[in-house]
């Protein structure tokens, strides 16, 4: 897949006032200090797409990007879909009545955006597995919602600790789940994870019906 175009739409505060689902979906979500804004700019070779912060908790609603994209390059017949950049979860410092808000917004898209194609949530290669990530995964499988994993920060540590890692995650999932989700692993430093990401999400629009 070659992105060709890749905007800023807008930024809804719920689910109601968000874009009109005429096209598939895809949402990026973790823990507010996961890199998540780096990773959506990689993937769409754009580092002011999404606005990055030193200081967690900067995403507070439901961003959308208008992406245009063809099977190679060169091509003239263009797909379009939405990529979503969802505020994270952890600890930002924002009030409890704050966190709860958003919390309940970021269910309610999950769970009634019925053009979401699939989730994927960030998680950052450099720690053991947090509970907060887990329990996020296995909420997601209650709710039957589609995710994958995207390692991130892989530029940031030994090879080996970085597969240490994730081996650990995924480990963790098997005490509770039969069948484990795709998963990549990035840096958005050294571009790596890129074309598998974007492979995925070809492989999924090709799959939609027409």
């Amino acid at each position: 897949m070659h992105i060709t175009k890749a905007s800023y739409l807008v930024s809804s505060p719920e689910v109601d006032k968000c874009p009109a689902a005429d096209r598939p979906e895809y949402a990026f979500i973790g823990r507010s200090n996961v890199g998540k804004s780096s990773v959506i700019n990689m993937i769409c070779r754009n580092q002011k797409l999404a606005k990055t912060s030193r200081s967690p908790g900067k995403t507070q609603m439901i961003n959308h990007f208008e992406i245009s994209s063809v099977s190679r390059e060169g091509d003239k017949d263009f797909f379009k879909w939405y990529l979503v950049d969802l505020p994270g979860y952890g600890f930002a410092k924002v009030s409890q009545s704050q966190r709860k808000q958003w919390e309940k917004m970021i269910e309610n898209y999950l769970r009634k955006r019925e053009n979401l194609v699939m989730v994927f949530v960030l998680v950052d290669s450099r720690h053991e597995p947090q509970k907060i990530d887990l329990d996020f995964v296995n909420q997601l499988g209650e709710w039957q919602i589609p995710f994958s994993l995207v390692f991130t920060k892989a530029d940031k540590e030994t090879q080996r600790l970085v597969s240490k890692n994730v081996k650990s995650f995924l480990d963790a999932m098997r005490q509770t789940w039969q069948f484990l989700p795709a998963h990549v692993v990035t840096s958005a430093v050294k571009m790596q994870g890129r074309d598998k990401l974007l492979g995925m999400i070809s492989d999924m629009n090709k799959d939609l019906p027409k």
